[in-house]
This record gives structure tokens, C-alpha cells and sequence, in this order.
């Protein structure tokens, strides 16, 4: 997983097989790119497979408007790029698994309900499936959480005392904007766009759905305790050279936890 990343692409290439050329990269893993660069076969090889798999745990955290014929196409979904697209329920309660520590709980609108005296007579039954383990769950927020620091797409959604993790989204020409993102205490996930697919114009100013989210989230949070991301036992962190990607020893001049 990268960002700011440049790609050429060589068409005149033997096999028709695309050479990707890196340059500027401010990498969250460079090992991921080194397999690019050196491995592009395996990576194509193995495609379907990788693809069948990311299905599979789309499935698993309640994503119910996959396409499997039209979906087919492994590089637009993992952008999020899908046929029949994502409602932003369907959205929130994906990104909520991750909060939960890899466990996906179904949404629901009510906790219980109450006769007129008083007496409980329906309480909510949600689904609870495990999708990741709480290790890859904790990695993940690790990561999502990166946009809220300094530098990032998303600083104006940070929650002063509380971790917070959020990812802003953008589709083809500004149609739709998104931003999902969870603390300890509750995930959310808005969307801002119009009915029949037009352009946002909103003059390069900040992300709606982002400021709809901070504005939300902040007001939500304003009375509760300061929190942090639970790390599960198993998950280590280590000191990594920015310039192999791999485990620094005393001779990387460059390296970050």
C-alpha cells in the first residue's frame, strides 16, 4: 500500500506486459513495490485468486451488491470501484469490523423496544461473524489511521484525545465524495452527491463528506472519555528501513517504526 506514486507504462514491451517505473514515492511498505518491480508475473498470475479472495471477505463484512460478473475486474475494486456501487450502511458497517477488532456485526436501527409500561418486548439480535484476526484488524486501523496526521487527506477529522482512523474517497470527476472513518467508541461513514451522477463543485475547498463527518463525529465524541485503538497481544512493531522495506540493522541511515 502506497501513495503519491508515479507509473509509466511501456506498450511496446515484450508479451504486451506492463513495465511500471516508481518514482517520488512516499511508501507505508515498500516491500509491496519491490514485489512489483521484481515479481510483476507472480502478481498477474496470481490475480484471479486474489481477486476471488477479496470477494470473499466483501462477503463476509456485508457487502451485498457485488456483481460477480461485472465486478471482475480486480484493479477498480480495489479502489472501491463497483457496478452497483455501496450504500453507505453497507459502508459503515464494513469499516465497523475493523474497528471491532475483525469481527463484523451486523447494523441495526434499534437496541430493544419498550411497551407503554415499560417492559422489554423485543431486543436486538445482531449477527456477529469474524472476518480478519485481530492482529490484521489492528494493522489495518494503523494504516487507515495515517490520514488523520499531519500531512494527511483527512487532518480535519481528528478528534483532539481520541485515536481516529478515516479514509476519504473520490469517484471519476468528483460524482460522488465519501469519508468512512471510526473511533474506539463509534464508525461513520457519510456521502455526499446527487441522485443522477453530477459533478461536485464545492471550489477546492476540503472534501464535503469529510467536513459533514468531522462536524458529526466531533459534536458525538465531545463528551466522552479519551480513547485509544486496542493492540491485541502478537502485534509487533519493529524499526523498518525506509530503504529496503525490511527489518533496519545498524547500517540503514533512513529508517521509521
Amino acid at each position: 500500500i502506497w501513495k503519491k506514486i508515479k507509473a509509466t507504462y511501456d506498450e511496446n514491451l515484450k508479451n504486451k506486459r506492463p513495465q511500471l517505473i516508481f518514482q517520488n514515492y512516499d511508501v507505508i511498505s515498500k516491500f509491496l513495490v519491490s514485489v512489483l518491480e521484481t515479481d510483476v508475473d507472480r502478481v498477474i498470475v496470481n490475480s484471479k485468486n486474489t481477486y476471488e479472495t477479496v470477494l470473499e471477505y466483501l462477503k463476509k463484512m456485508g457487502v451485498s451488491t457485488l456483481d460477480e460478473q461485472g465486478d471482475n475486474n480486480l484493479p477498480a475494486v480495489a479502489i472501491g470501484g463497483f457496478t452497483n456501487g455501496i450504500s453507505p450502511l453497507e459502508m459503515a458497517g464494513a469499516y465497523a469490523s475493523i474497528a471491532n477488532d475483525g469481527v463484523y456485526t451486523k447494523p441495526i436501527f434499534f437496541t430493544k423496544v419498550v411497551d407503554s409500561s415499560g417492559n422489554t418486548v423485543l431486543t436486538a439480535n445482531q449477527e456477529k461473524t469474524r472476518v480478519i484476526s485481530e492482529q490484521n484488524a489492528y494493522l489495518t486501523r494503523s494504516i487507515v489511521s495515517e490520514p488523520t496526521k499531519s500531512g494527511g487527506t483527512a487532518t480535519y477529522c481528528a478528534i483532539s484525545g481520541m485515536d481516529v482512523a478515516a479514509k476519504t474517497g473520490t469517484t471519476n470527476e468528483s460524482k460522488d465524495r465519501w469519508l468512512c472513518g471510526f473511533t474506539p467508541y463509534y464508525t461513520g461513514v457519510t456521502w455526499y452527491g446527487y441522485d443522477k451522477n453530477e459533478s461536485i463543485n464545492y471550489n477546492g475547498k476540503k472534501n464535503p463528506a469529510g467536513i459533514l463527518w468531522a462536524n458529526i463525529m466531533s459534536n458525538v465524541h465531545s463528551s466522552l472519555k479519551n480513547a485509544k485503538f486496542n493492540k491485541p497481544a502478537g502485534a509487533v512493531k519493529v524499526t523498518v528501513c525506509a530503504e529496503t522495506g525490511r527489518k533496519a540493522n545498524t547500517g540503514c541511515p533512513n529508517t521509521y517504526d
